[in-house]
Formats: C-alpha cells, structure tokens, sequence
C-alpha cells in the first residue's frame, strides 16, 4: 500500500511539474512582446494616410507616434488633413455635441508634435473651455478633455462668451463626482465597467500626488479593476473577455507606475494582462472576438496599450504626457500667455510662500519635472528651459 501511494504522490508531483511548465511557457516572453509590437507597428503603418476618425485615424497615429514609428512626412501628412477637415468645418468645435472629437484630435496632434492650439488658424482646445459642452456626454467628456489638455499641459484660455467656464478643478471634480459606490465609473447605471474606470484612472493620474481626495479616489477604482478580473479558460481578464478592456487597464497601470505583468494583483497564475491580449493576436494585429478575425478597433487599442508598456520599461513619460515633445510656450505657470522669466519668479515665490497656496491643476503644473513634488529642481529646469530658448 505504501509503495502504491508512493507511486501516487511520485505521479501528482510529475504532472504538477508538467503543468506548470507548460502553464509558465505560454506567458507572454520580452522576445514575444516586442515580435508583436514590432510587426504590429509595421502593419499599421502600411495603411493609408489617416484621416480624423475614431478608427483608422487618431488612435493609429497616436500609437505610432508614441513608438516613435512615424516618419516626419507622415505626421505632416497627417497634420495636413487635419488642418483641411477643420477648415471644411469651419470652426474650432469639431462636433456640436460630442466634445471628445476635439479631445480625440488634440491628443493625436500633440502626439506628433503640433500645438493644437493652433490649427489652419483655429485653437482646437478653445471649445474645451466651455463645461457645459463637454459635459454634454457626461464624466467620458470630462475625462477626455483633462487627458487632451494635459497632453501638453494646454492652459484653458478665459472666454467671456461661455456662461460656464471649465477649469482643471471642474473637470477632476466631475469625474470624481461620477464615482460610483463600488469605486469605479461607468457611462451609465449603478454598476461600474473595466474600460470607463481604468479611463478616469488614466485621466486622474497626473493628479495623485497633489490631493488625497484623488488618491483616494484612484486607490478605490484600482481595488474595483482587481474585483473586476475574471477568469476566462485560466486567464483573467474583463467583461466578454475582449482585449480592448485589458488594453484601457494597461494604460492606466502605467499612468500610475505600475507594472502588469509584475504586480501580483494583476498577475494570476503566471498569466498577465497582456497574456489575455495576446489571445487575441492575429496576422497584422488583433482580432476582437476570438476567432472572428482582425479589427482594427481592437488593434488600435492592443498597440498602444503596448506601446504604453513598453515607454514604461523605457523609463519614457507616460502615454498621454506629450510633454517630451511640447513647445516650451506652453510650460506658462502664471497663465499671462507666455513662456517667461515671470514663470521662474512665480514658482519661485510659491516655494518662498510669498503666496497663496496653489490649487491642485496648479501644483501639477509647478512640478515641471513631474517628479512628485514641488522643488528648487523645478524652478532649476524652467531655467534651463529658458536658456535653450535663447
């Protein structure tokens, strides 16, 4: 009897070892992540010239940019027709209800290097200004139009016209005051969904070393995106098990830091969250449900997810911070219009508490080398900055 249970445990210990084996090769290798990215990037940018869209437009160049996989000619392209959509619109306010138009646009813009704020003429940041139309689609308006206008730190230009001005402090609270009970967000309902949560995380991050409030509130949607994972044939991911769910959370770990395929809240059983994406990997892409081919949404989405990861493990600035290629114009901290000496005094009268205290849209923009904290290293950098303007 002995020898047989022997035998047994001899057997059950093998078949673990299998397992796991077998269990830790299919995660997802460095070798692998960067076959992908690299030949996912070289599809996308084999397609034609994008235009403004949602698919196949912004959300491509915004990956490839981010890659530093697009040429100098295709972003003038792609500025080009921009610049020819916005004059056929013949306004600054792309759509007259959905504000994140604009949001969408700005983001890509910055990507590749062009000051939305001028356009063939137009500030395509201006309607952002206006709380009211970009709440018109509710905390997603919000959202977007913090992410836009922080992709390069873009001031909210005063306009006597708008009956109810946006500020940075308006759009955080909005998107704070959307929070549902279960400490995420969603478009509509009680019941808070993967994507909108990780999109107010992305949208908030820049902001969490400033308030407790928002770190409060960020530490809350991390703890609903870990009660949100579900198992899927060994695999965690979200909702109906698409990668474009995955790809949002991604974007919003590294917003924060994080490492997804280390951290063990978001790494069950050897499996990643880009693991759960790569389920999805097709010839040119990925597909968005299993076995029905590529799409182009989900690529999109997949690709600068990745893209994402990896400026993280290149130590670059996050997704939506284009302040590695912005215009030193818009480093303006005492909001007169312009890039000065005044922007040195007035930071450095803030840390000699000459001053009042500084609100939190403020102190994110005081802290010029996005360290954490407001310091004699900032006003050092902003002086350097000038210098190199001459």
């Amino acid at each position: 009897m002995n020898k047989i249970i022997s035998k047994l445990i001899a057997f059950l210990l093998a078949l673990q070892l299998v397992t796991c084996s077998v269990f830790s090769s299919s995660a997802l290798s460095d070798h692998e992540f960067s076959e992908k990215l690299e030949s996912t990037a070289a599809y996308l940018q084999s397609l034609p010239q994008s235009g403004v869209g949602s698919i196949g437009g912004e959300w491509r160049i915004l990956g490839l940019a981010r890659a530093n996989k697009l040429s100098k000619s295709d972003k003038q392209a792609y500025i080009k027709n921009v610049e020819e959509y916005v004059c056929s619109i013949g306004s600054a306010k792309l759509h007259k209800r959905k504000s994140t138009d604009n949001s969408r646009v700005i983001i890509a813009l910055s990507a590749v290097g062009k000051n939305a704020a001028s356009v063939a003429g137009y500030d395509l940041t201006a309607p952002l200004a206006d709380f009211d139309y970009v709440g018109t689609q509710g905390v997603n308006g919000y959202m977007w139009a913090l992410i836009a206008l922080d992709s390069c730190r873009y001031p909210i230009k005063p306009d006597n016209s708008i009956s109810n001005p946006a500020t940075r402090e308006k759009l955080i609270e909005g998107i704070l005051s959307k929070q549902c009970d279960d400490g995420g967000w969603t478009l509509s309902g009680n019941n808070s969904d993967p994507d909108m949560t990780a999109m107010a995380i992305q949208a908030l991050a820049p902001y969490r070393f400033y308030d407790a409030e928002i770190q409060a509130a960020i530490d809350r949607a991390l703890e609903r995106l870990i009660s949100l994972q579900q198992e899927n044939g060994g695999y965690y991911s979200y909702d109906d098990f698409n990668p474009e769910s995955c790809a949002q959370v991604i974007v919003a770990l590294t917003a924060l830091g994080i490492d997804p395929r280390t951290d063990e809240r978001f790494n069950k059983s050897g499996k990643t969250l880009l693991d759960s994406i790569m389920r999805f990997s097709v010839e040119n892409g990925f597909e968005h449900t299993l076995g029905l081919g590529y799409n182009q949404m989900a690529t999109e989405q997949a690709f600068y997810s990745f893209v994402s990861y990896n400026r993280f493990l290149n130590h670059q600035t996050a997704l939506y911070d284009m302040t590695d290629n912005h215009d030193y114009e818009l480093q303006d901290l005492n909001s007169d219009g312009v890039f000065s000496i005044n922007d040195v005094t007035f930071l450095q009268r803030y840390l000699a508490e000459y001053d009042e205290p500084l609100t939190v849209s403020e102190k994110r923009t005081a802290d010029v080398n996005c360290s954490g904290q407001i310091d004699i290293k900032d006003v050092t950098k902003l002086q350097r900055m000038l210098v190199q303007l001459g």
